[in-house]
């Protein structure tokens, strides 16, 4: 088993992630990409990946600081490098694994960045409601802002999946949750149904946004057509999928929403990830503050 080669390890490795972990081809193309530096590394320094001491990780997390990688990249190189090595002990390769006394460095602290609602409205007046594409960018805007979804949820929303104002989303880990729309994204969503979806859908596919080659909407596919949106507005800011998921949230916290609920309407596992929209609330609070309270200023 030891000298099976490490192309043939990290490519079993990745069918484990995706078939078993359930995890993104996006962070298993990110995990290969760590492994893979971390395999050059010890090439470089005739280290045995088998063998490995603490020693030798210290080194390489002196390497990486070297290479200027952020905190938070240093991190998920770990978290990658460590469900690697799980994966060998369970493969009965290793006996232990190295990378559990590594300590994550602690990520920096970077706020969301976020949409005020009048640059949103600009950008839901964009599509064209005549043509299919145009009542489909537009439904992707309101389905993103109304739930606050991730962007390769929204991809995989069924036509089975809502009713009444209420979408059953499939999220990380294969866990179900249930979330909600309002008025406006119903309007969007009856009008797309009834025309543009129809036009669309020439293969009978059971999913609801589709691409102009009439096969099912991709991530990629999604940021593209974000990006078109924004290149005809006067908003200058750069535009991703998750900065709507970001203003849905900050939103609902400016209006008075809780975070417990603002947690479970995002599908985070913990609070502390939810945590983070309170900075920007709390900033937003001390302006109106400042703004409003008779004695702030004299």
């Amino acid at each position: 088993m030891i000298n099976i080669i490490p192309d043939q390890i990290i490519s079993k490795f990745a069918d484990f992630l995706k078939y078993e972990k359930n995890y993104s081809s996006d962070t298993i193309k990110s995990y290969y990409t760590d492994i893979q530096i971390y395999f050059n590394y010890l090439e470089t320094y005739h280290k045995n990946y088998l063998k490995i001491k603490y020693e030798d990780i210290k080194n390489f997390l002196i390497y990486l600081n070297n290479e200027k990688n952020s905190n938070a990249t240093v991190a998920r190189k770990i978290s990658a490098l460590r469900t690697f090595y799980r994966y060998l002990m369970n493969e009965k390769m290793i006996d232990h694994n190295p990378f559990l006394s590594v300590k994550l460095p602690k990520k920096d602290k970077k706020l969301p960045r976020f949409f005020q609602y009048n640059e949103l409205e600009e950008m839901f007046n964009v599509p064209d409601l005549t043509k299919s594409l145009g009542q489909r960018d537009r439904l992707i805007l309101e389905m993103l802002y109304a739930t606050g979804i991730r962007v390769s949820e929204l991809v995989n929303i069924k036509c089975s999946d809502i009713s009444n104002h209420e979408i059953l989303i499939l999220g990380k880990g294969n866990k179900e949750r249930i979330v909600r729309f309002g008025d406006y994204a119903n309007e969007t969503l009856n009008l797309y149904l009834k025309d543009g979806y129809l036009k669309l859908n020439k293969h009978n596919l059971p999913y609801l946004f589709l691409n102009k080659n009439y096969t099912q909407l991709t991530d990629r596919g999604v940021r593209k057509i974000l990006n078109n949106i924004i290149d005809k507005t006067a908003i200058n800011k750069k535009i991703s999928p998750h900065m709507i998921r970001h203003s849905f949230a900050t939103h609902l916290l400016n209006e008075g929403c809780d975070l417990l609920s603002v947690q479970q309407l995002l599908g985070h596992d913990s609070l502390s990830a939810t945590s983070i929209y309170t900075h920007v609330t709390t900033d937003h609070m001390k302006e109106i503050y400042f703004k409003t309270h008779p004695r702030a200023k004299k």
